[in-house]
């Protein structure tokens, strides 16, 4: 009894809150220049648990582990920094911007070249796979839960395999979400999964794993700034080892990834 009756005053208070405007009546931004259904969507589509599989692909770690490049969170800090800053994160990056201001100016032509070069810069085959499957797997989930004229429009003008960086992109821009967060987004999730497959390979401890993800804060932050003023025809890579690596990975006996 005295349950039900704290429930019932508990929701006659929030009732008399809303009817005063105690509660906000739509989302607010909270000054952080997204919404938040906007903040709820790009947390979603990037975390873990959106159904992309990226926890199956180490982006040649697993290469660099087994080679020795790897073998603490001193050195997977350092390998994860050039593959962020001037390897594939930076690349991936570029594409990500260009496809959503691609979407934002309704500019189709834009759209098809920037899918066409994210689909063809992948420097080996595993990572071509990793690119496009994750690309693949993301846009038929956010067009079966999270429907956006954008999405079709991209299949629309390119009828190629998507890279994973222009699909989000593309359902950022398509949903209003800003390219700065998603671009800062998209990268820390980036450096979070290879941070775990890190973990798991080397091995090392989860402590040690969250401290090189905050020590790749900086590292994000300068990239994503970078990659905001690099030109479509400018973007490349200079991370030659993480690139041998995924080349590598192909024929690596035994292998816990797919790339």
């Amino acid at each position: 009894m005295r349950m039900t009756v704290l429930m019932r005053t508990g929701m006659a208070m929030a009732s008399k809150g809303r009817s005063n405007g105690a509660g906000p009546k739509h989302p607010s931004s909270g000054g952080s220049g997204l919404s938040s259904p906007q903040l709820y969507r790009l947390m979603t589509w990037l975390s873990p648990s959106y159904p992309v599989g990226a926890f199956s692909y180490s982006g040649g770690l697993e290469w660099a582990v087994e080679a020795g490049d790897v073998t603490d969170a001193q050195t997977l800090q350092e390998w994860l920094t050039v593959m962020i800053g001037q390897g594939g994160g930076f690349c991936d990056a570029v594409f990500l911007i260009h496809a959503h201001r691609a979407v934002a100016a309704d500019d189709d032509a834009a759209l098809r070249a920037v899918a066409e070069l994210a689909a063809a810069f992948a420097p080996s085959k595993e990572r071509h796979l990793e690119t496009t499957a994750q690309g693949r797997a993301f846009v038929d989930a956010t067009r079966a839960a999270w429907p956006c004229p954008a999405l079709d429009r991209l299949i629309s003008a390119w009828d190629g395999p998507v890279a994973y960086p222009v699909a989000v992109g593309a359902a950022a821009a398509g949903h209003g979400i800003l390219v700065e967060p998603s671009v800062a987004a998209y990268l820390q999730a980036i450096a979070a999964n290879l941070v775990s497959a890190g973990v798991r390979l080397i091995p090392l401890g989860q402590t040690d794993g969250q401290r090189v993800v905050a020590a790749l804060e900086g590292v994000i932050a300068t990239t994503a700034k970078h990659a905001l003023t690099t030109p479509l025809d400018e973007v490349g890579s200079a991370a030659f080892r993480a690139d041998l690596a995924g080349m590598r990975h192909e024929t690596q006996y035994t292998r816990l990834f797919r790339s």
